[in-house]
């Protein structure tokens, strides 16, 4: 079986002198030498000096709602991972869904601001796929309506906008490190604060609110091990070699594939892209779930990230239409993306879709 995605693993050995460390020491938590470490590596090479090293990709978000005190609206999109969602509902803040752009699949600035009431307090947005999201209107909408903007920026490490990380807009980004991910600790995330006092608060609200037996906020567990940040040290190195790898199989796929049926999502900013995922746009829903079936009788897994459209969620009290996401994400389709997968292997899931579509 061919997956969809597979985990990136380091050097063995390296991995082991990792443990070996944290094993001499018998420090396996609670921001040990290695956590440290790799912040300041994470630090010096997103240039980003307030980032957090967390347990996850999810508790960030719902730490960024808790540090502006969100409580009522927030504009989000419909169109990424549900974690989006749910840190909003999980946070008994209410989400009031956008539409996104047809070309990148991130959210529509423009609809952003029809949305607007006032009870809207903050803008949760995804980097869709890695791709920016238009973040000079939406800091200018920002400004105008005296708005918190929120990147969840799970799939944008290595992404770059103007020479800058992706994780530098916006009052804060989080991002993810699951095992997933071009870089990833196993289980892990960061946040990313530009304000240093809000910098300062998330420091203290990821270990409880409080230092040894002085209390200052309230907090949560958000930290992460020794262990998980000894596999992001030992993949560290890896990380340019595994952007262009990328790189190559998703030029190979553009290569092979026919571009009769199918597009693919586009940004219309300049960027510097860290090819995360290799999403597809068929003609119709149909076309999708032939293709599918096609590669998944050939022992291929796709996905069909993102499906449903958020907006469309079972626990969301008013569903609202946004059409551009709920037609967009019955097209989409994310193709076999990771380091090691040969390109025979690309030859024949191109093979497929092409003779599918004839």
């Amino acid at each position: 079986m061919i997956q969809v995605t597979k985990t990136y693993l380091p050097d063995f050995d390296t991995y082991v002198s990792f443990l070996k460390k944290a094993w001499d020491r018998a420090w396996i938590t609670n921001h040990g030498p290695l956590v440290i470490e790799l912040e300041e590596k994470l630090k010096e090479k997103l240039s980003i000096p307030n980032f957090l090293y967390t347990s996850n990709g999810t508790v960030v978000l719902q730490m960024a709602l808790k540090v502006y005190g969100i409580t009522k609206e927030v504009v989000t999109t419909p169109f990424s991972y549900v974690a989006t969602t749910n840190a909003i509902l999980w946070e008994n803040c209410t989400p009031v869904f956008a539409d996104i752009l047809p070309t990148s699949l991130c959210i529509d600035p423009d609809s952003i601001e029809r949305k607007i009431t006032e009870n809207t307090q903050a803008i949760l947005a995804t980097h869709v796929y890695g791709y920016p999201c238009d973040v000079d209107k939406i800091e200018t909408l920002a400004n105008k309506y005296n708005l918190k903007v929120i990147y969840d920026a799970a799939h944008a490490f290595g992404a770059e906008y103007k020479g800058k990380s992706l994780l530098s807009f916006g009052d804060i980004s989080t991002c993810s490190f699951h095992a997933t991910k071009i870089f990833h600790t196993v289980e892990g995330g960061c946040i990313v604060a530009n304000d240093t006092e809000v910098y300062e608060k998330l420091k203290l609200m990821r270990s409880f609110g409080h230092i040894g037996d002085d209390y200052y906020c309230l907090g949560i567990n958000a930290k992460n091990s020794e262990f998980h940040a000894a596999m992001g040290l030992s993949i560290f190195p890896d990380i340019e070699n595994i952007i262009a790898k990328r790189k190559f199989i998703i030029e190979h796929y553009k290569t092979k594939l026919s571009s009769t049926h199918i597009t693919f999502p586009q940004s219309e900013l300049p960027f510097k892209s860290n090819y995360a995922y290799f999403p597809v746009l068929f003609n119709d829903e149909n076309t999708l779930l032939k293709i599918r079936k096609a590669l998944m009788n050939a022992d291929v897994n796709t996905r069909r990230y993102f499906y449903p459209s958020l907006n469309n969620l079972p626990y969301i009290d008013e569903p609202v239409s946004c059409p551009n996401s709920d037609e967009l994400s019955k097209r989409v389709l994310c193709l076999p993306l990771y380091y090691d997968l040969e390109l025979d292997q690309i030859d024949n899931i191109s093979a497929i879709i092409n003779s599918t579509l004839m």
